[in-house]
């Protein structure tokens, strides 16, 4: 099915895995909120962030999402477009690659898999949404 702007809207709990090639692995647990923003929507995430043999963190990142799922950074460069059935794209940011999958197979839930390589980065980033009570 295809996902607008609209599905996103409300709170969603957050489980984050990130693990590098050759370092320490990653977990990230929070919320984000889309919230309506003018003619988009604001998100935020928040939460925290725990670095196999460091001590928990807080963690958050902010986006703003467009009517055509394009993402963009909170300084308001394009950052990728979010495919609307689910699947690939990617951001290219010099010497990085940025590629994502999509799964909305499973709605509410949804997740997003980010594979990021580079000449100093070489990790996978899997998150998974769940809608928030």
């Amino acid at each position: 099915m295809t996902r607008t702007l609209a599905d996103f809207v409300g709170r969603w709990a957050i489980e984050r895995t990130i693990t590098h090639v050759g370092a320490a692995r990653a977990d990230f647990h929070g919320h984000a909120t889309f919230e309506p923003d003018g003619d988009g929507l604001a998100y935020h995430e928040i939460g925290t962030l725990v670095i196999q043999g460091h001590p928990p963190m807080q963690s958050e990142r902010r986006y703003r999402w467009d009517a055509d799922l394009n993402v963009y950074f909170d300084d308001g460069r394009f950052f990728h477009t979010v495919p609307p059935l689910g699947g690939k794209t990617q951001h290219w940011c010099d010497p990085d690659d940025y590629a994502v999958d999509y799964d909305f197979g499973a709605w509410p839930n949804w997740t997003a898999d980010w594979r990021v390589q580079g000449p100093r980065k070489n990790y996978r980033m899997l998150t998974g949404y769940r809608k928030a009570a």
